[in-house]
């Protein structure tokens, strides 16, 4: 924490304002026991070591390769795509995500639960519980959870407001996953409808245009595992397009996680501030009349401006402290 403070205000943090900051922050959250029970009842395998570490290692290949394509994407592409893309292209994506993302299989899938599902879930409910504090008269009745996996968004939302929620659209292109989280859920009471899409495109042929539009849209450490940048933005642009009120884009608090999230905020920013531009332009009253930007910025910046973290050595993060569940003990992976 003090690399983050300016030199000239370390001699005011004394051991007791340490101690008192540190009291306000976020204590260790414990994963509910239902869902512990439900992830028990689930990994029936005794294997189950041996596909955490293989799975943990495929993470850790895709990781590299995402990062080398990362660092060759030009800045423009993200702030200002019509320097960078021809207008007839633009948002043209070449694959769905499924063919574009880390694929799982049944072992990987079942080793996902196991080792990974608890902490997802733990970020997932800081994240959704600071948007109730800071919007306490929001309450999300449709939801569309985009990169589903096996549910960890979807517990952490029946959590957080649970009894809002109506109906809940999935896209989730992997089946094993798809089956891992219809298991999971099986025995709970009073769950909202719930429907399944491979991808984004099969939900908006189902879906009437005036049914597009989510309260609330979730994407969480899904990004991350689209390599291209082209593709994230325009899968973000399209989960933009189906949110009526909030969209929350979640991703491992590392400094590659980080520059995703800055990277989409930054689009969105810049599209809606492109519309309010045109909108201006095809006035043709006389009288100027004030027109709103559509987006803004909840969490976690105070702000609608440049991210005063660019071009530093310094990355948006936050810490979610988690009592480890017995999987999660049992499957422990040393490096």
């Amino acid at each position: 924490m003090a690399s983050l403070i300016p030199e000239t205000t370390q001699k005011i943090l004394t051991h007791e304002a340490l101690r008192s900051a540190a009291k306000q922050s976020t204590g260790c959250l414990v994963v509910p026991v239902r869902l512990r029970r439900a992830i028990k009842k689930y990994l029936r395998d005794p294997y189950m070591k041996r596909k955490v570490l293989s799975l943990s290692q495929s993470f850790s290949v895709i990781k590299d390769v995402h990062l080398h394509l990362a660092s060759s994407t030009s800045k423009e592409l993200v702030e200002d795509p019509l320097k960078s893309l021809e207008r007839s292209k633009r948002w043209k994506i070449k694959s769905s995500y499924g063919d574009i993302g880390f694929k799982y299989s049944d072992d990987q899938t079942v080793a996902y639960v196991a080792s990974r599902m608890p902490a997802v879930y733990s970020a997932c409910y800081r994240v959704l519980s600071e948007v109730r504090r800071r919007l306490p008269d929001f309450s999300p009745a449709k939801v569309l959870d985009f990169g589903a996996g096996t549910g960890s968004a979807f517990w952490a939302l029946r959590e957080v407001w649970p009894k809002s929620i109506e109906k809940i659209n999935i896209v989730e292109p992997s089946q094993s996953m798809q089956r891992a989280g219809r298991s999971l859920i099986q025995g709970l009471k009073n769950l909202p409808p719930i429907h399944s899409y491979s991808n984004i495109q099969a939900l908006a042929k189902d879906l009437k245009k005036s049914e597009r539009g989510h309260n609330l849209v979730i994407a969480s450490y899904v990004l991350g595992e689209i390599p291209s940048v082209k593709d994230r933005i325009t899968i973000v642009r399209q989960l933009w397009d189906l949110t009526q009120d909030v969209l929350v884009l979640v991703e491992p608090g590392t400094p590659h996680g980080s520059k995703i999230i800055s990277q989409m905020r930054s689009h969105i920013l810049w599209m809606e501030k492109r519309k309010c531009r045109k909108s201006h332009e095809k006035e043709t009253s006389k009288e100027i009349v004030a027109v709103k930007a559509g987006a803004f910025i909840v969490a976690p910046c105070p702000h609608d401006g440049p991210c005063p973290l660019e071009n530093t050595d310094k990355y948006c993060h936050f810490v979610q402290r988690l009592q480890r569940t017995s999987s999660q003990r049992t499957h422990k992976v040393h490096h």
